[in-house]
């Protein structure tokens, strides 16, 4: 699979819609980013049960913000609607493939499990302050 520009709009639902989901934060003036597009347009054909997707960070500075990103590029993989890794700078081929398979081999029943612990004591340690949490 050859690699989706997604916008804000997008956003929520190519992460909703699919397991697993990997976006480049990048933009057309950064030069590690065109560094990085081509192994990432590469690494794309060789998995096709993943979306690779990018994120021009000029024309959608919003969702950039909103995700928190500070340098580009920026790669971030969601699996199962779950944010499980997020690290900025250019990555070689070898280092991609091999996001791309540890992403593969997570067991997320696990890592649903963790995101529940971490929700409830969030919860319990604002209850404690009187501060509220918004419900995920």
């Amino acid at each position: 699979m050859a690699t989706v520009d997604i916008t804000g709009e997008q956003f929520a639902s190519t992460v909703e819609d699919n397991d697993i989901v990997l976006v480049d934060f990048w933009a057309e003036w950064c030069g590690p980013c065109k560094q990085f597009g081509p192994t990432y347009s590469a690494i794309s054909e060789k998995h096709p049960d993943v979306v690779f997707s990018k994120v021009d960070t000029e024309a959608e500075q919003q969702l950039a913000a909103e995700a928190g990103i500070t340098s580009i590029p920026t790669l971030m993989a969601f699996r199962e609607k779950v944010l499980v890794f997020s690290q900025p700078g250019a990555l070689n081929a070898q280092q991609l493939e091999q996001v791309v398979d540890a992403v593969k081999a997570l067991d997320m029943e696990e890592v649903h499990a963790h995101v529940a612990r971490s929700q409830a004591e969030a919860a319990a340690e604002a209850k404690q302050d009187g501060t509220q949490i918004p419900e995920a």
